[in-house]
C-alpha cells in the first residue's frame, strides 16, 4: 500500500483475537482496488451476460438478467467477484457483486479488488451506505445525478492488515445480510399471498360471485358492477396550482409522496384556506393517482387537514360502499386493468381524464357487511407486512450502526 495515505487507524469494535494484532491502514479506495475498463466486444456477449443499470437492483438487492442487449459496441468486461456499481443516480444503491462473467454499459463502474484486500471485504465496504452517501456528496445534476468517479477513487478505505480479520468482518457482515435477505423473502412471500387472495376473494373477469366466499354470504345475491360515479356522487381532484412550498404547515400530497409514504411536502394556512381547502379530502375517502403512476390508492386514515395536487383524484366515501373494500378493489388486476383501458397512455406523463375515471367500473356485493369482511381480511395482510418491514428497517438500521463500529471513524472521511 502507499505510505502517503497510511495513517493507523483503530476500530471501535475489534474481535478478541484481533486486539493485539496492530492498528489498521488508511488509503485510498483506487490503491487498493482497481477500476476496469478492458472492453469486450458486444457481439461476443449472450444477452444474459450484458449488464446496463436497469439490470442492476435497488437497495443491493443483485441484478436480473437483460433479455436483450445493444447490437453494435463495446462493454467493459467484468469477472466473478467483481463490484458493479451504477453511476446514476447513485441513491437507489444499485450495487452488485457479479456472480458471472459478463460485460456492462459505461454507466456502470467496474471495481476488483487489489490484493491489500480480499474481495468479500471490499465488496461490504462498496454495498453499504456510508459508500453511498459519500458518493452523492460528489453526485452531478438534479434529475439524474452521477457520481464522480475521481472523487470515489479517493473514497477512504481502512483495512486491517491481516486477511484473517479482513474475512472475519466480511463473514460477520454476510450473516447479517443473511438475516435480512431471509426478512425481504418474508415479506414477498406475504405480498404474493395477498395478491393470490385479492383474486380469489374478487370475481374473475366476466364473473359475478367470487371463487372464495366467507360462510356466512354463501347464499347472498351475486356481486354487481357499477361506475365509480354511480357508488360515489362526489369524485373530485386537487389543485391545479403548483403552490409555493414550505418547511412546515399544511401537507401537501402529490404522487410522489403518496407512493412513497413521505409527507414531506407542505404549504400555508393561508394558501391552503385561499385554494385548496374547497378540495379538502375527509377521513374514509379514497385517494387515487391518476397522473404518471396511474391507479395507486390510498385510503385516507387520519384525521389532520391536508391538500391535494391535481395529480391525485378523491373519491369521496358514501353509503354505498365500505372504503376499504373499495381500497383493496382499487388495487386489484381486475381494476388496474380496467383503468388502464380507459388512461391516456400515449400522454406525457400518462394520465387519465376525471371524466373517464369516474367511467371506470368496479364489482362489489350489496352486504356491506361483505364488503368489510373482505377488506379487514386484506388490511390484516397489510398489517402483517408492514411489521416485517418495520423489522427489515431495523436489520439495516443495526447493519449500519455495527459497520460504524467495525470501521474506524475516518471510514467515512475525505481523502
Amino acid at each position: 500500500m502507499s505510505n502517503k495515505a497510511s495513517e493507523r487507524l483503530v476500530p471501535k469494535l475489534r474481535f478478541p483475537e484481533f486486539r493485539d494484532s496492530g492498528d489498521w491502514c488508511k488509503t485510498q479506495l483506487h490503491e487498493v482496488a482497481l477500476f476496469v475498463n478492458e472492453k469486450v466486444a458486444l457481439e461476443n456477449l449472450s444477452p444474459e451476460r450484458y449488464l446496463s443499470t436497469e439490470n442492476l437492483l435497488q437497495d443491493f438487492m443483485g441484478m436480473v438478467p437483460s433479455p436483450t442487449r445493444p447490437s453494435a459496441g463495446s462493454a467493459t468486461r467484468f469477472k466473478i467477484d467483481d463490484v458493479l456499481i451504477s453511476n446514476i443516480r447513485p441513491y437507489l444503491k444499485k450495487v452488485w457483486v457479479a456472480e458471472i462473467e459478463g460485460g456492462t454499459s459505461n454507466d456502470v463502474i467496474v471495481i476488483r479488488a487489489k490484493k491489500e484486500v480480499t474481495t468479500k471485504y471490499l465488496s461490504h465496504l462498496l454495498k453499504s451506505d456510508l459508500f453511498i452517501e459519500y458518493v452523492m456528496t460528489g453526485a452531478k445534476g438534479v434529475k439524474m445525478p452521477r457520481g464522480d468517479v475521481e472523487l470515489i477513487k479517493k473514497f477512504i478505505v481502512a483495512t486491517p492488515t491481516k486477511p484473517d480479520e479482513q474475512k472475519k468482518i466480511a463473514d460477520c457482515l454476510s450473516s447479517i445480510d443473511n438475516f435480512i435477505t431471509a426478512q425481504i423473502k418474508k415479506i414477498e412471500v406475504l405480498k404474493v399471498h395477498k395478491k393470490g387472495l385479492m383474486q380469489q376473494l374478487f370475481p374473475a373477469e366476466g364473473e359475478t360471485v367470487p371463487r372464495l366466499r366467507f360462510t356466512e354470504f354463501q347464499s347472498a345475491p351475486e356481486w354487481k358492477e357499477k361506475s365509480l360515479s354511480e357508488i360515489s356522487p362526489v369524485i373530485f381532484d386537487g389543485t391545479h396550482q403548483t403552490p409555493k412550498y414550505t418547511t412546515s404547515g399544511i401537507p401537501f400530497f402529490s404522487v410522489e409522496n403518496l407512493v412513497s409514504g413521505a409527507v414531506n411536502k407542505y404549504i400555508s394556512q393561508e394558501s391552503y384556506d385561499f385554494d385548496t381547502r374547497k378540495n379538502k379530502p375527509c377521513k374514509g375517502d379514497i385517494l387515487l393517482t391518476r397522473i404518471g403512476k396511474i391507479g395507486y390508492s390510498k385510503l385516507v386514515d387520519w384525521d389532520y387537514d391536508f391538500a391535494v395536487y391535481v395529480t391525485l383524484a378523491v373519491i369521496a366515501q358514501s353509503e354505498s360502499f365500505s372504503s376499504r373494500y373499495l381500497h383493496f378493489y382499487l388495487q386489484s388486476s381486475f381494476y388496474q386493468r380496467e383503468i388502464l383501458s380507459k388512461s391516456l397512455l400515449n400522454a406525457v406523463p400518462c394520465k387519465i381524464n376525471m371524466g373517464s375515471l369516474r367511467e371506470t367500473k368496479v364489482c362489489l356485493p350489496s352486504d356491506l357487511g361483505e364488503q368489510e369482511k373482505i377488506g379487514v381480511s386484506l388490511a390484516s395482510f397489510d398489517d402483517l407486512i408492514a411489521l416485517h418491514t418495520q423489522k427489515l428497517e431495523v436489520l439495516k438500521a443495526n447493519k449500519k450502526g455495527l459497520m460504524q463500529c467495525l470501521f474506524p471513524s475516518t471510514f467515512e472521511g475525505d481523502a
